[in-house]
């Protein structure tokens, strides 16, 4: 996730880093070239160059920027909803902590904030295509027996089992065995909405038929706009197509909003929040430091 201070002008139009400049530069300049020899053509030999109207690509333009519009705000809804999906996580997680104090057996406790650690662990290795068993084991040291098909869902199991033993052995009331069960409840919910999102993609035929128009209205804008404009043609080609490029790139990018990309989401910050909370309430005083962005990149 882009974590950058509040822009002047300078690096308003400098700036590279979240401004997916880099991934479409390759396009834009491509139809850019393309509207300088469609311009060349129309200076040096105006009998082979049929004045074409403006009128359509205005109406067209219209169009596809209220379709597109559409198309980012799906998008967003989707990393925003995983943003809130994770925080609930931490809120549970937290909650989780408080719960936890009547708890007698610091061993037992141990366990179970050290597995709150690992399904974290484990739940953004599985949402980014990692190792959960690789990420899950330092924090729970019998990972390898649960379910491997789902190992975050087989750690909660593991936590739900073994609240319940303490609640058989008197341990804990039952009213806390209830508000305990209820915490995991919570994360199961979250971990459900992060896989909804990240197993259904947006409809492949509503982003064909966009990522086609885009590329259409493109290509054929320098034919309308090279005799009227001339030379200014491929300037303003650029300008058009870095947009209408630039939004079709970032919804993309926040279509899945648990990968990697600049723009997603930062689940190794959100998952160090956790440990931290985590370590600090069995009464470690070295924490592992909050991670901070890296070149304005919070991962």
């Amino acid at each position: 996730m882009i974590v950058h201070a509040k822009p002047n002008l300078l690096n308003v139009l400098i700036t590279l880093k979240g401004s997916i400049a880099r991934r479409i530069a390759r396009r834009t300049l491509m139809v850019s070239a393309l509207a300088s020899l469609i311009v060349l053509v129309e200076t040096l030999h105006p009998a082979f160059y049929a004045k074409v109207n403006a009128t359509p690509f205005t109406l067209l333009g219209i169009s596809l920027s209220i379709f597109m519009s559409f198309r980012n705000n799906a998008c967003y809804d989707r990393w925003w909803e995983g943003r809130k999906a994770w925080g609930q996580v931490v809120i549970e997680v937290r909650s989780f902590i408080r719960a936890s104090c009547v708890i007698a057996d610091p061993e037992q406790r141990a366990l179970l904030l050290r597995g709150l650690c690992g399904y974290t662990h484990a739940l953004g290795a599985r949402l980014r295509g990692d190792d959960e068993l690789k990420a899950a084991t330092p924090w729970v040291g019998d990972a390898a027996s649960l379910p491997p098909h789902n190992l975050s869902d087989g750690i909660l199991q593991s936590l739900g089992a073994r609240i319940s033993r303490l609640a058989q052995y008197q341990q804990i009331s039952e009213w806390r065995y209830m508000t305990l069960e209820q915490r995991l409840k919570g994360l199961s919910e979250a971990q459900a909405a992060c896989e909804r999102i990240k197993a259904t993609p947006l409809p492949f035929p509503y982003t064909l038929l966009l990522h086609r128009t885009i590329y259409l209205f493109c290509v054929l804008l320098p034919f309308a706009m090279a005799e009227p404009l001339g030379w200014l043609a491929p300037l303003f080609t650029a300008i058009v197509s870095y947009t209408f490029f630039g939004l079709d790139a970032i919804s993309d990018e926040l279509e899945d909003p648990f990968g990697r990309d600049e723009n997603d989401l930062p689940l190794d910050a959100i998952v160090r929040t956790v440990e931290r909370d985590a370590l600090s309430a069995l009464g470690y005083t070295e924490l592992p430091p909050a991670l901070q962005p890296v070149d304005h990149i919070l991962s």
